[in-house]
């Protein structure tokens, strides 16, 4: 009998009820000051980080090997002989990469270290998905098969307040920065077959980036119908309306609307609106 576990980082901004609802194991990455660090979604908020962010910008850091390995211990011991685990994109973290050092470590489990290619609920939504699987009795293999055209489906957009913590960090991809800011151009970024954030296209102005979101969303899933998500950092009001709009899609089934992790608020600053949009 195979015994399945579910691993995700805190960046897959799943709620508690629905981490319990599919029985998934959390491995949060750190959010470190000078002088303290905090654990992602357990000791400190997305608001906590952006009010601090006059004083001093945090840098974030990758769950340590002995927590991983910790976890994986845990595992055996409940009597799990295989591991599902979702990480966000190898092309914004190392968090996948840990993971597979660590399980050469476990041989006698049989593993799928998968990377999403996304963030957020981009890798959320693959979660859920292997859980709704989980529950319903289908084998690892089956399982593992359905990953990548799951991952096909799913898109992530989001607009940002200003570029200037996504360069900061080291995190700007192919998203081209400071002239368009002086323009007033948002970039409408997401992510592309790499992993690496990409600038899908340009909008001027706060309101009409927010507006282009809807579009996006209105043209990627009216008529074929799918499921959909809007995030914010720091932004609740603006993405309140935008979710209402949404809802508004025929054939569109809304999942939530929720904030996004501390760890990716540090790289995003205050102001981020997203979507994350999974096809039929």
């Amino acid at each position: 009998m195979q015994k399945i576990a579910l691993v995700a980082d805190s960046t897959c901004d799943l709620n508690k009820e629905e981490i319990k609802k599919n029985n998934v194991h959390i491995l949060p990455l750190k959010i470190v000051y000078k002088d303290r660090e905090y654990t992602d979604r357990v000791d400190i908020t997305p608001q906590e980080v952006y009010d601090n962010m006059k004083n001093e910008v945090p840098t974030t850091s990758l769950p340590s090997m002995e927590e991983i390995d910790r976890l994986f211990l845990k595992l055996k011991e409940e009597g799990y002989t295989h591991l599902i685990a979702v990480t966000i994109s190898t092309g914004l973290s190392g968090t996948n990469n840990s993971l597979r050092l660590v399980s050469k470590k476990h041989p006698e489990m049989t593993y799928e270290i998968f990377d999403s290619k996304a963030l957020s609920l981009g890798a959320g939504a693959i979660v859920m998905e292997c859980g709704k699987m989980i529950e319903e009795g289908k084998d690892f293999e089956y399982i593992v098969k359905q990953m990548p055209m799951l991952r096909e489906k799913i898109k992530v957009f989001y607009v940002l307040d200003t570029l200037k913590y996504l360069m900061k960090g080291g995190r700007i991809g192919k998203v081209s920065g400071s002239i368009g800011q002086l323009l007033n151009l948002k970039p409408i970024i997401s992510i592309d077959n790499e992993g690496i954030y990409y600038t899908y296209t340009k909008v001027r102005g706060r309101k009409k980036s927010i507006n282009k979101l809807h579009e996006i969303m209105k043209e990627t899933l009216e008529g074929k119908g799918g499921k959909a998500w809007v995030l914010h950092g720091g932004a609740k009001e603006e993405a309140m309306d935008l979710y209402e709009k949404v809802k508004t899609i025929p054939n569109v089934i809304m999942e939530g609307l929720s904030d996004i992790s501390p760890v990716a608020g540090v790289h995003t600053g205050p102001g981020l609106i997203g979507i994350t949009i999974m096809k039929k």
